[in-house]
């Protein structure tokens, strides 16, 4: 499952140089060329990072993003600013927004993607590529395996994405609703109980070794993966 990156840019051979940088280094891009097709991109593909450029047709990436920072679904998705403004009354404003990275053009595409890099491990689970342990319970996202103190754990791919996002954002509780949008995506039309089926499916699997308890039920609001 690779890293999904949304890139906002008006400028059509930018945002296609962006985006070859990107999958040659194991990225998924998704590109927008303006102000809302970003905003529709971004609440139908759940993007890990956002690349975004300051002047958009339609409204500015300034506004852009005090729009991500304000909406609970994407409050926490990191934002990297790209653009042609170098002054630092610029960067200020940028940052205060709510950009958590400032790449002044033109930039090298070593840069770009060291920037990423860097602004991804600064993100509790945005760094999808890496190993996950949890109290013996191990994800690899490369291999796609899952093994409980050394015991290979089989799941189905459902199962599998379901499990890896709950091991990248533990301790905070999901709706159902919630889990439709972030593992299933918001352009699938799947019914509410289907989580619950999925859910059950998991903790079949991951059972073994006790790890099914990792994953708590919180009447009348979801779901929660807490190992304390």
């Amino acid at each position: 499952m690779a890293t999904r990156i949304l890139v906002v840019e008006d400028e059509r051979p930018i945002r296609e140089m962006l985006t070859f940088v990107l999958v040659q280094h194991g990225f998924e891009s998704i590109e927008a060329e303006d102000f809302n097709t970003g905003l529709d991109k971004l609440a139908e593909y759940s993007p890990t990072l956002v690349l975004l450029d300051w002047m958009l047709p339609g409204g500015s990436g300034i506004q852009f993003a005090r729009k991500i920072k304000q909406d609970e679904f994407s409050k926490d998705i990191p934002i990297i600013m790209l653009t042609a403004r170098g002054e630092e009354s610029d960067k200020v404003r940028g940052l205060e927004a709510g950009a958590d990275d400032y790449i002044t053009k033109p930039f090298s595409p070593k840069e770009l993607i060291a920037r990423i890099k860097a602004v991804l491990r600064r993100v509790p689970g945005a760094h999808l590529e890496e190993e996950i342990i949890i109290n013996g319970l191990r994800l690899d996202p490369v291999s796609h395996r899952v093994t409980a103190y050394q015991d290979d754990l089989s799941l189905g791919p459902t199962e599998f994405k379901l499990l890896q996002f709950f091991m990248t954002h533990p301790e905070r509780v999901y709706s159902r609703e919630q889990l439709l949008d972030f593992v299933w995506g918001t352009n699938v039309y799947v019914e509410d109980r289907t989580v619950d089926v999925h859910i059950r499916r998991l903790r079949k699997a991951i059972a073994p070794h006790g790890h099914d308890a990792l994953i708590q039920t919180v009447r009348g609001s979801g779901y929660r993966f807490s190992a304390k």
